[in-house]
């Protein structure tokens, strides 16, 4: 357990921003899997729809520190081309 004030204040911020960021993971794990299903299901236009949403949620995460920029590239580029082989 922290002692000094300023030790508290950081575990107290820290555990807010990791709900933060595990609530972020959630949405975006489970945008990647709602497009998944609908390719899975060969509705690929409501999944070219929810493309650019899937995107805007990985662009902010990059942002704010989430994920890497790597990272959500590979994932922008390899959704993209699932939906493109149908």
């Amino acid at each position: 357990m922290p002692i000094t004030t300023s030790a508290k204040k950081a575990l107290r911020s820290s555990k807010t921003k990791r709900g933060f960021n595990i609530a972020k993971k959630e949405l975006i794990n489970k945008t990647i899997k709602q497009v998944k299903k609908l390719v899975s299901e060969k509705k690929l236009k409501e999944a070219r729809e929810l493309m650019p949403q899937v995107q805007k949620i990985l662009d902010k995460s990059v942002k704010t520190g989430l994920l890497k920029a790597n990272t959500a590239s590979r994932k922008k580029s390899r959704i993209s081309a699932m939906i493109k082989r149908g």
